[in-house]
Parts: C-alpha cells; sequence; structure tokens
C-alpha cells in the first residue's frame, strides 16, 4: 500500500484508507465493551464512515484534500475530550485563519472542529455544556462567515442558524446578539434582501431591549452599515451616533472571541457612512484608524473601495473608478471575495447613470462582469 500511495503520489491517504477501513471493519465485527458508552461507539463508527468516503474522494482527486479528512480520522480516535482552554484556543486560530488564509482553506478546517465539538457535546461534563454551546456559536459564526466570501451563501444561512441556536442554548444574551449583528452584516452582501436584513436587525433590537450592551451596539452597527448601503444615509448616521453612544458607556467584552466583536467595529462603520455621504475629512480619519485595527486583507480592500466610493460620490467619477480597478485588480487571493466584489459593485452603483459610459466606469464594469461560462442560466 505504501508503494502504491507513493506511485500514484496520493500524499499518505491510501494508507490511511486501508488502516481506517480495517479499524472500520473490526468495529463492525465488534460490540461494545460492558463499561463503554453505545452512543460513543456507533459515533465512533458513523465518523471512521465519514472519514472513509472522505479519504476515497481525496484519492480519486485532489490529494491536497485528504488532510481535513485525516483530520477527521483523529477525531474517530480520539479518547479524550479537549478542554475549555484548548476550545477556545481553536476560536482563536481559526479567527487568525480567515484574517489571513484563502476562505476556501478556513472552511475546510472548521469543519472537523465543528464535528468535534458536536461530538464532545452530546456528553459533556455538566460545567462544560455552557461554554462548549459558545464555542460552537463562535465557530459556527467564523465558519458563516468563510462560506458568505466564497459566495456559498445558502451554506452560509444555514451556519448562520447553527450559530444562533447554539448562541441561544448557551443562554448568553450577548453573544446571541452578537452572532446576530455578525449574520445581518454579512446578508447585505447578496446574501440576503436587504429588507430581510433590516427586519432580523429589528427582531434582534426586541430582544436586545434598551439596556446599554455591547450586543446591542453591535447589532445598530450592524442596522448604520445596512441603511448605507441602501443610500439612506441621514438614517444611517443617526444609527451610527447612537452605536457610537453605546460604547461609550463601556459595555463589557464579548465572552468569547472577543477581537471578533469589538475589534474595530465603529470605525470601519464610519468609514464605509462618511464614504457614503461623501465626508471626505471624516472618512479618511475613520479610514486610518479602521485600517490600524484589523490586519484581514479582506477589510483592508473594502476600506480602499470605501475610498474610492468617497471619490465617486463627491464627483470623481473617473478618479474613484479607477481607484477601485486598481484595487480589485491588485487584490491578495487571501482577500478575494463576494464581500469586496460586492463592495466595488457599491462603487459602480453610485456612478450617476448619465456617466456609465466613460472608460473609467466601463474598465471596472467588465471587471466585475462574471464570464460567461460564470453566468447562472
Amino acid at each position: 500500500m505504501r508503494r502504491l500511495d507513493d506511485f500514484f503520489g496520493a500524499d499518505g491517504i491510501l494508507i490511511a484508507l486501508r488502516q481506517a477501513m480495517s479499524e472500520l471493519e473490526r468495529l463492525r465485527s465488534a460490540s461494545p465493551k460492558p463499561d463503554q458508552d453505545k452512543g460513543e461507539f456507533m459515533e465512533r463508527r458513523a465518523l471512521l464512515q465519514l472519514a472513509i468516503a472522505g479519504l476515497g474522494m481525496g484519492a480519486l482527486g485532489d490529494v491536497t484534500a485528504g488532510e481535513p479528512v485525516r483530520r477527521l480520522l483523529d477525531l474517530a480516535m480520539e479518547a479524550e475530550p479537549r478542554s475549555v482552554e484548548d476550545w477556545h484556543l481553536a476560536c482563536l486560530d481559526h479567527l487568525h485563519a480567515l484574517r489571513t488564509r484563502p476562505p476556501a482553506q478556513v472552511a475546510a478546517d472548521l469543519l472537523i472542529d465543528l464535528m468535534a465539538v458536536r461530538h464532545q457535546i452530546e456528553r459533556p461534563r455538566p460545567d462544560d455544556a455552557t461554554e462548549l454551546h459558545r464555542v460552537t456559536a463562535a465557530l459556527a459564526t467564523v465558519h458563516a462567515n468563510a462560506l458568505t466570501r466564497l459566495g456559498e451563501h445558502g451554506a452560509a444561512l444555514r451556519w448562520w442558524r447553527t450559530a444562533r441556536q447554539a448562541a441561544d442554548a448557551s443562554g448568553d444574551l450577548e453573544l446571541g446578539l452578537s452572532v446576530r449583528a455578525t449574520e445581518t452584516g454579512h446578508g447585505r452582501y447578496g446574501q440576503r434582501d436587504p429588507e430581510t436584513v433590516l427586519r432580523l436587525i429589528e427582531s434582534a433590537q426586541l430582544m436586545a431591549g434598551t439596556q446599554p450592551s455591547l450586543g446591542l451596539a453591535l447589532v445598530v452597527c450592524s442596522q448604520a452599515k445596512a441603511l448605507a448601503m441602501l443610500g439612506r444615509q441621514k438614517e444611517a448616521r443617526s444609527a451610527l451616533n447612537v452605536t457610537r453612544d453605546l460604547l461609550a458607556a463601556d459595555p463589557p467584552a464579548a465572552s468569547i472571541m472577543p477581537g471578533y466583536w469589538q475589534g474595530g467595529q465603529l470605525a470601519y462603520a464610519e468609514c464605509m457612512i462618511y464614504a457614503g455621504i461623501g465626508d471626505e475629512s471624516l472618512h479618511l480619519q475613520a479610514r486610518d484608524v479602521a485600517m490600524a485595527s484589523t490586519y484581514d486583507r479582506q477589510y483592508f480592500a473594502m476600506i480602499q473601495l470605501h475610498s474610492a466610493l468617497c471619490t465617486v460620490v463627491n464627483g470623481g467619477v473617473d478618479e474613484g473608478a479607477r481607484y477601485a480597478t486598481a484595487v480589485m485588480g491588485d487584490i491578495h487571493p487571501e482577500a478575494r471575495s463576494v464581500m469586496t466584489t460586492e463592495t466595488a459593485r457599491w462603487v459602480l452603483r453610485a456612478v450617476p447613470r448619465e456617466k456609465h459610459d466613460r472608460p473609467a466606469v466601463a474598465e471596472l464594469r467588465e471587471l466585475l462582469t462574471p464570464a460567461p461560462a460564470a453566468r447562472e442560466v
């Protein structure tokens, strides 16, 4: 088997496949020991079956796809549950990956830990349940974020639902509001109808009540950004002011992944909203703060596109369109996503109709037009 693996360049997949099949065959012919949990025994068998299916596909196609499945095999063999501290570290590691690696890689890696935490939460120690629900909510949120960047909107919507359910199961209202704020924030990029996004935000506001909190601040911040993208700039600015007041009350940090839910949201919203209004001075101030508060390449690109938007709104159609085209043309693979493309389309929509025939505008439009093979039928 090792010689075959070397011959086909399978990178260990064929060896792992044989080992997994041998272990599964042993489990099929065995029964749980008297002191072994039957559910755990069956779960291990199911995990092995899933791993074998994945390994088989990896052996037939792209061998690099086998790495997440090899981790699934590790999970099937794992005996000891991870500590809460290890899970919190895993959340931070996946968040770092989201900000620095291609979203497809992030999504593939996340699935393994999502399955692992589900596997553990079904038989937790009594004091673990709440934290494991929080971990599930955090991981599902990062996964839905990655799927949104990839344009996998149907799958993303299902994972947003998982994140909400897990946050609610933890009993952590702040986490539930933070998840909903993130979900509605991503819904603006072609994932949901804009009016649906606003209805979901209103529902989250009712859930939050009137007491100042980080969760409520994030929900109102999401509302401000949604209103800005709809061209309702006066309302957007009003919601932005409310967000600023709520954050000035210095609410406690999030219970998990605080850097995700508290890092630079206000500055980014200011950068975006002032660009849509055309207030160049305030936009540039907010842009500097926003860029200093994140190392996510996607958001670097989106902030630059907001500058292009501000220029267009202020009448510099050619300059703004050329800048947006340059940003999209120079974008790093880690930053290339549906969200950056939709932001560039916002720049294009800001161009007055009578100026759509300008060469710089036409170049940006062509860049954002899918190739014929990629268009939906």
